[in-house]
């Protein structure tokens, strides 16, 4: 059983993050647990990699002293599985906004499918979502597009480095995906759409590692809880 003094010095929590909660809300919550247990004013922890609220899976933590390697895990390559559906865009990329256009599906065929994922095989350039929390003049990117405002985003560099399609269902597909920091499914399922001459948006995500990090290692929110209130 870990002590007060084993997180001040540094601990790698691995989360298996559930759906709707935040990033920082997890970060909140366990630095909240871990304070309460062990009746002390503070401690640090953060993040390796934000996921997004409609995400689930891993989710690396780092506490006390090892929050100084968050920046060389978050840079390490990250696996994710999930689903995008065919024929409809959203503003947001995915399912936090309503549907805002439809397209033709008609033409499309599961080799069609399975060919275009070749465009996307290694380093291309992706313009990030305007629905992200990115800041651009001093503003995160959502808060212009919650309030309707245009802005240009630039495009970056990232690198794809895999990209299966691992079952196809109607308008539904699964995929998998092993990308370089920096990447946003939603920009890549949009972009997928596109190059399919339609349009698509993410309705499932789930990141399943980072760098040797596996989700099938990592604990939920109830569990860890669970483990430190048994101290």
């Amino acid at each position: 059983m870990l002590t007060v003094e084993d997180y001040l010095s540094g601990q790698v929590l691995l989360i298996d993050k559930p759906l709707h909660w935040t990033s920082f809300q997890v970060v909140n919550k366990l630095r909240y647990e871990i304070k309460k247990t062990f009746n002390i004013k503070n401690i640090k922890v953060g993040h390796a990699g934000t996921l997004d609220p409609l995400a689930t899976g891993l989710l690396v933590l780092c506490t006390g002293k090892m929050t100084k390697q968050i920046d060389s895990f978050q840079g390490q390559v990250k696996e994710y599985t999930g689903t995008l559906v065919l024929g409809s865009t959203t503003a947001s990329y995915d399912l936090e906004t309503e549907i805002n256009e439809t397209f033709s599906t008609e033409h499309i065929t599961e080799d069609l499918i399975h060919q275009t994922t070749k465009q996307f095989i290694g380093e291309i350039d992706q313009i990030p979502p305007v629905f992200s929390a990115l800041k651009q003049d001093g503003k995160r990117l959502y808060q212009f597009a919650r309030a309707g405002e245009e802005v240009e985003i630039k495009s970056r560099k990232i690198t794809i480095q895999e990209f299966e399609i691992t079952k196809i269902e109607g308008l539904e597909v699964d995929f998998r995906i092993v990308c370089s920091k920096g990447t946003y499914i939603r920009s890549l399922a949009h972009d997928f759409g596109k190059a399919l001459k339609s349009g698509a948006h993410l309705s499932a995500l789930r990141r399943t590692k980072i760098g040797d990090f596996n989700v099938a290692n990592a604990i939920s929110i109830e569990n860890f809880i669970t483990n430190l209130t048994s101290y």
